[in-house]
């Protein structure tokens, strides 16, 4: 248990349990390298990328053990240069700094942007980037109902933030 708690404030004294914006190619390379697992969502200011924000927002807290960050795509040219990143969003999936795989668009996630916060976790677990399912960082109960950003939740203002 001891264990599991410094690497728990290790974690967290690297950013880890926020979402948070980077804003330079330079501050990309310093994540990957910093933590283990790390989700960065290639973004551009538009309703597509607003949803993937939100269920990242919200994946964030729940799995300690990963980074999420994000970047804008536009003013980062060569990094999605060299990552080959052609569609938005786009979220790389890097393990132990060097991009493992990679979720773009919304294809996986049912084609559509209805697509729950469940299903993204699911999609990041297969890639192994967080923990399974009840295996969270955190080891708290989490809600059985599947949601979506669009519908309203009763712990969560996030919904009305930003749209």
């Amino acid at each position: 248990m001891k264990q599991m708690a410094a690497k728990r404030q290790q974690w967290l004294a690297l950013g880890h349990g926020d979402y948070q914006e980077i804003h330079s190619e330079k501050d990309f390379f310093a994540v990957a390298k910093a933590s283990e697992r790390v989700v960065c969502h290639f973004y551009r200011e538009n309703w597509p990328c607003k949803v993937v924000d939100k269920h990242l927002d919200i994946l964030a807290k729940q799995h300690l053990e990963t980074r999420f960050v994000k970047i804008h795509a536009e003013k980062s040219p060569f990094l999605t240069e060299r990552l080959k990143i052609v569609m938005l969003p786009t979220l790389a999936l890097i393990k132990k700094g060097k991009v493992d795989d990679y979720v773009v668009g919304f294809d996986e996630l049912g084609a559509t942007d209805e697509f729950s916060t469940e299903e993204l976790e699911e999609r990041l677990a297969r890639s192994s980037i967080v923990m399974a399912d009840g295996q969270s960082s955190l080891d708290r109960s989490r809600e059985t109902v599947r949601r979506n950003v669009r519908q309203s939740s009763r712990d969560s203002d996030s919904n009305s933030d930003d749209d």
